[in-house]
């Protein structure tokens, strides 16, 4: 699965999330796009998965729309994210996007 990584999370994330091509929206030089380009470019270029702890994404964009899976972290706080109570989601959202459905999932 294509994961990427918002630019508010913790870098070392990509390091950690194993079994998964991690990718982070700097190294993809996408750190000043708005929300919804970020998503349309992310979903253009193959992504699966969009992991974030932006809160207001929701209420920003129609997520229901989203051609990804997204991941809404309730923390970017490390020893929330390091806990691992957001992979299970990882993949509840990487099947909603292999299905074709549109899928939030708050954890963490």
């Amino acid at each position: 699965m294509l994961v990427l990584l918002d630019e508010q999370l913790p870098r070392h994330l990509a390091r950690d999330l194993t079994g998964h091509q991690v990718r982070t929206v700097q190294q993809e030089g996408w750190a000043r796009l708005k929300n919804g380009e970020l998503l349309q470019r992310a979903a253009d270029s193959g992504f699966d998965v969009f992991v974030t702890a932006d809160q207001n994404l929701e209420f920003q964009q129609n997520l229901s729309r989203a051609r990804l899976g997204v991941v809404v972290l309730r923390s970017s706080r490390d020893e929330a994210i390091r806990a691992g109570r957001w992979g299970s989601s990882l993949s509840v959202a990487s099947a909603a996007s292999q299905s074709r459905e549109r899928i939030r999932v708050c954890c963490g």
